[in-house]
C-alpha cells in the first residue's frame, strides 16, 4: 500500500484490517464536509437574506459578527462535549458500537440544519451534530489504531485526515453548484447530503469486528482471538495469533498492576502517564492554532472581502490542494516518521503564514492577491502532509491500553476547545467595525507564531514511534527520558528468544513484565479456538 512493503517476519495478511481501518477512516468525511459547507452557506445570498435579522443603513440584511462566531462555533460545543463523552461510550458499548451511535446523533443535528428558517434552530442543529462529530471523531482512531498492523498503522490512521479533506473538497463542490441558486435548496442541499456519509459509514461498520484490545479490556479472551484472526487472516491456534495476543494480554495487566483506569487515575498516575497525555493535548491544540480552519471556515469570506475574484472558485482550489498534499503524508508518515514531518511541516507553515501576512499587509494589487493565493496553497500544502494526518496518528498510538480511551478523548476535546476558541474569535479579529480588530492580513502573523511554537513542541515533546507496536510504545516512555533520544531506541519486549537473550533490560519493572508476558504466552494457548 503506498509503496510501503509489509516486513518479512509479519505473518498472514494485513489486507483485512487495513480494508477496515480505511472504511472507518471514512467517517472524516462527516466533519469536514460540514466545515467546508458552513464556510460556503455564510456567503451565500439566500441564506443571509433568510437568516440575517439585522439590516444596515442601506436596507440590506446582514450576518452580524457575533451571529457568523456563534453558528461557526456552536458546532465545536458539541465536538468538545462528544470527544468527552467518546470516552465512556467507546469503553462502554465498544468502539464499534460507538461509532454506530455517533451516526445517529449526526444525523438528527442535520435534520435540525435541514428544516431551520433562523439561527437559534440552526445553531442547535450544528451543536448536535457536532456532538455526533466529536464522539467519531474519539473513536475512530482508537478503532483504527487497535486493529492496525505497526508496519502500516500511521498511514491507516492518517487516512481520517485524508477523507477529512475530501470531506472539504466535496463541500466546495456542492456549494459550488448551488450558491447561486434562488431559493432554500442553495443551502438545504448541502445540509442534508451530510446524512448521505453517516449513513454509509453506520451501515458499512455493521460488518466491521469489535478490536481485540477492547474485548481484552474486558475480559473476552475468546471473542480477542476471533477478532485478531480475522483482522491477520490467521487462525485461532496460529502461533502468531497467540504471541501477539499474549503481549496486549500482559501488557495490560501489567498496566492494570500500576492502578486505577479512571478518569482520577489518570491525573494521580506517575509522570510518564501524564506527560503523554499532555503530549497528546498539545498536539492537537497546536493543529489548530496553525490557523488552518480559519481558511476552511472563513477563506471564502476572507478572499470575498479582499477583492479577490471568484472566492468560491478560490475556495475549492485550496479544499483541493489540501486533498492531493494529504497523500503523500499518508506515505510520509511510515517512510520518514512522525517527528521529522511534524517538525519540517511546522516550519514550512511558518514561512508560509508570514509571506502571507507580510504581502497582505504592504500591497493591494493583482499581483498581491496572486502571491498570496499562491502562498495560501503552500500553507495548506504543508499542513496537510504533516500536521493535517500526522496528528491523529500520534494521538491513537500513544496512550496505554489502561488510559487509551480516555486519554485520546481529552487529546481530541483540546482540539475541538482550541477550534471552537479560534472559529469564535476569528471574526472579531479579522473583521472591521465596532468591537472587532481589523487585523485582516494581519492575522497570519498570529498563526505564524503559532507554527514557529508548533515547531519547538515537536522538537521536545514529539517521541518517535514509528514501527513500534502500541506495548513497544509503552517501553519507549519507559526508557526513554528525551524526545530528541527517541529515534535510537530499539525495542526488548518480543517473543523471539534470541531477541530476549540479546536485550539489554534497562527497567526492573521491565524485566518483571517480560516475565508476565511469558506467562501469558503460556495461558493464551489455552483459549479455545
Amino acid at each position: 500500500m503506498l509503496f510501503l512493503n509489509k516486513p518479512p517476519d509479519a505473518e498472514g495478511s494485513a489486507r483485512p484490517a487495513i480494508i477496515m481501518g480505511i472504511f472507518v477512516a471514512f467517517g472524516g468525511i462527516l466533519f469536514g464536509y460540514d466545515t467546508g459547507t458552513i464556510g460556503g452557506i455564510l456567503a451565500m445570498d439566500y441564506w443571509v437574506k433568510r437568516f440575517a435579522t439585522d439590516i444596515n443603513a442601506s436596507g440590506e440584511k446582514y450576518i452580524t459578527t457575533g451571529q457568523q462566531s456563534l453558528v461557526v462555533s456552536m458546532l465545536s460545543v458539541g465536538t468538545f462535549f462528544g470527544a468527552l463523552g467518546g470516552a465512556q461510550l467507546g469503553d462502554w458499548i465498544g468502539r464499534r458500537w460507538g461509532l454506530i451511535a455517533a451516526c445517529v446523533v449526526f444525523t438528527v443535528g442535520v435534520v435540525m440544519q435541514t428544516i431551520a428558517t433562523a439561527v437559534p434552530l440552526f445553531t442547535a442543529g450544528r451543536t448536535i451534530a457536532g456532538f455526533g462529530v466529536g464522539l467519531i471523531s474519539v473513536l475512530i482512531p482508537l478503532y483504527q489504531s487497535e486493529c492496525a498492523p505497526k508496519w502500516i498503522r500511521g498511514t491507516i490512521v492518517s487516512a481520517y485526515q485524508f477523507f477529512l479533506t475530501f470531506g472539504l473538497l466535496l463541500a466546495a463542490v456542492v456549494n459550488n453548484a448551488t450558491h447561486n441558486r434562488n431559493d432554500s435548496g442553495s443551502y438545504r442541499i448541502p445540509v442534508i447530503i451530510q446524512a448521505l456519509w453517516a449513513v454509509i459509514l453506520a451501515g458499512g461498520i455493521m460488518f466491521l469486528p469489535e478490536t481485540p484490545r477492547y474485548f481484552v479490556k474486558n475480559g473476552e479472551m475468546e471473542k480477542a482471538t476471533h477478532s485478531l484472526s480475522r483482522l491477520r487472516s490467521l487462525p485461532t491456534d496460529s502461533q502468531s495469533i497467540k504471541d501477539e495476543l499474549a503481549e496486549i494480554v500482559a501488557n495490560h495487566e501489567y498496566e492494570l498492576s500500576l492502578g486505577g483506569s479512571g478518569w482520577k487515575d489518570i491525573f494521580q498516575s506517575a509522570g510518564r502517564q501524564r506527560r503523554r497525555l499532555l503530549t497528546g493535548m498539545g498536539i492537537m491544540a497546536g493543529s489548530q492554532l496553525t490557523g488552518i480552519n480559519f481558511i476552511f471556515y472563513y477563506g471564502t469570506v476572507f478572499f470575498k472581502n479582499s477583492g479577490i475574484e471568484n472566492p468560491f472558485l478560490i475556495g475549492l482550489t485550496t479544499n483541493l490542494v489540501n486533498v492531493v498534499s494529504t497523500v503523500p503524508g499518508l506515505w510520509l508518515v511510515e517512510k520518514w516518521g512522525r517527528r521529522p514531518i511534524l517538525l519540517w511541516g511546522a516550519i514550512g507553515m511558518t514561512v508560509c503564514e508570514f509571506v502571507v501576512a507580510i504581502v497582505g499587509v504592504t500591497t493591494e494589487s493583482d499581483i498581491a492577491n496572486k502571491v498570496l493565493i499562491a502562498f495560501v496553497c503552500f500553507y495548506i500544502f504543508f499542513f496537510a502532509i504533516s500536521w493535517g494526518p500526522v496528528g491523529w496518528v500520534v494521538i491513537g498510538e500513544n496512550f496505554s491500553l489502561r488510559f487509551r480511551a480516555k486519554s485520546v478523548a481529552m487529546s481530541v476535546a483540546s482540539n475541538w476547545i482550541f477550534n471552537w476558541a479560534i472559529g469564535y474569535a476569528t471574526p472579531y479579529l479579522v473583521d472591521e467595525g465596532p468591537g472587532s480588530a481589523g487585523l485582516k492580513a494581519k492575522v497570519f502573523f498570529i498563526w505564524g507564531i503559532c507554527c514557529f511554537g508548533c515547531a519547538l513542541f515537536v522538537y521536545f515533546c514529539i517521541f518517535e514511534t514509528k514501527g513500534l507496536t502500541l506495548e513497544q510504545i509503552d517501553e519507549l516512555y519507559e526508557r526513554c527520558d528525551k524526545a530528541w533520544d527517541s529515534t535510537k531506541f530499539t525495542p526488548s519486549l518480543r517473543f523471539q528468544e534470541e531477541v530476549h537473550k540479546g536485550s539489554v533490560i534497562q527497567s526492573e519493572d521491565v524485566e518483571k513484565f517480560r516475565a508476565h508476558v511469558a506467562e501469558k504466552r503460556a495461558s493464551i494457548s489455552e483459549v479455545p479456538a
